[in-house]
């Protein structure tokens, strides 16, 4: 019997199924397997939060009006620096917004470097489309000028007002992003690169999965990682890597190796888009599902009463109302063991529930104490 497998694996086709064999098995090994650089940050770098005032200009007649003050006060200050003399009670800035502008820097950024800068209107403006960001000074908590922005600003949508009782609105249009707009002038300092001793954050804190990682980091280099709790890893540079080369290079090696992470059972719903997110982990205990709706349509028309011809009387205007309630017939599930919650979003599908029956529903499962997890709910 051995002497006829070992002929058919000889074969050509024998070694094909080795390949695929070996090709399924290396497949199966890295289902679920992400880089630690993927769940993780090294905390040798330092970050810090960014914010200017300014304005945005190029507006067709969508910016402040009148009664923003503020607005109409910077444009005057900023004509006057510019050797211009502007009498601020004749100023119109209609095509003129102001804005905070905020972004996020890292130690690990030169200066000259550019990042993304977000930009939120602070008066009456009803949109900054097409609109340009001003050159704006950017600061720190503590006052200190790191960067300047200014560039085209990008919203991702329109808005389009026909007439006075028309217009289109295409997602929100008061806040927007400058790609590549802010400018480092005095970049982050980060810590000593002679520091023998860094911390790997978990973007994510988990015992299981900082264990995890750990384990593959010690069982690669030795015994060098420490775990300190749920988020935070010890990690001890070898002598012989003190060299900044040397050093970056195993930071690199290390971002570049693999676990599988664990992770919570939790489930996000966006109540705003309808959105639902459930996890790999969700159960929901027996439980039966009884959901329906109410419709409650009420409709006014008017009745006009006219006075006779020649008499003293007044023209009288009611309202005839009438109210319609459609009773939906309840759609029942009923579950008698432990399911996925998944399953449970197919089969509410499937009877033709819709995201916002779904996110009902799950809440009520929440509150009954059948949902085993994390409900989130932005």
């Amino acid at each position: 019997m051995y002497s006829i497998l070992a002929r058919t694996l000889a074969t050509p086709a024998g070694l094909y199924l080795i390949c695929c064999l070996v090709i399924a098995m290396t497949s199966v090994a890295n289902a679920g397997k992400v880089r630690i650089k993927d769940i993780c940050d090294f905390q040798n770098k330092q970050q810090e939060d960014l914010i200017g005032y300014g304005l945005v200009i190029g507006l067709d007649g969508t910016g402040d009006g009148t009664g923003t003050q503020f607005t109409v006060q910077s444009l005057v200050n900023m004509m006057e620096r510019m050797g211009l003399t502007v009498e601020q009670n004749k100023v119109k800035v209609k095509n003129v917004a102001a804005v905070m502008v905020t972004a996020k820097i890292s130690s690990h950024l030169s200066k000259g470097s550019y990042v993304d800068v977000m930009v939120s209107s602070v008066g009456d403006a009803s949109s900054l489309q097409g609109g340009t960001l001003l050159m704006t000074p950017l600061s720190a908590l503590d006052g200190v000028q790191r960067a300047v922005a200014q560039g085209p600003i990008s919203i991702g949508g329109f808005n389009v007002q026909v007439d006075d009782g028309n217009k289109i609105v295409n997602n929100y249009t008061l806040v927007g992003r400058v790609p590549g707009g802010g400018k480092i002038t005095n970049p982050l300092e980060g810590p000593s690169s002679e520091n023998r001793e860094l911390r790997l954050s978990l973007r994510d804190p988990d015992f299981t999965t900082i264990h995890r990682v750990a384990e593959r980091i010690n069982i690669k280099y030795g015994l060098l990682a420490y775990p300190l709790d749920a988020g935070t890893i010890k990690l001890v540079v070898p002598d012989s890597l003190s060299h900044q080369t040397s050093r970056i290079k195993f930071i690199s090696d290390i971002g570049l190796l693999q676990i599988v992470p664990d992770a919570t059972a939790r489930v996000v719903i966006n109540e705003k888009t309808g959105t639902i997110v459930v996890g790999q982990h969700v159960t929901i205990e027996p439980v039966a599902i009884a959901h329906g709706t109410i419709t409650v349509n009420i409709q006014s028309s008017p009745v006009i009463s006219q006075p006779e011809p020649f008499s003293d009387g007044q023209t009288v205007v009611t309202q005839d109302s009438r109210i319609n309630v459609a009773d939906e017939k309840a759609r029942v599930i009923n579950l008698k063991r432990v399911v996925y919650l998944s399953d449970v979003a197919k089969a509410l599908n499937q009877i033709g529930a819709t995201p916002r029956d779904i996110i009902a529903i799950f809440q009520a499962l929440k509150q009954a104490g059948a949902l085993r997890s994390e409900l989130i709910i932005l």
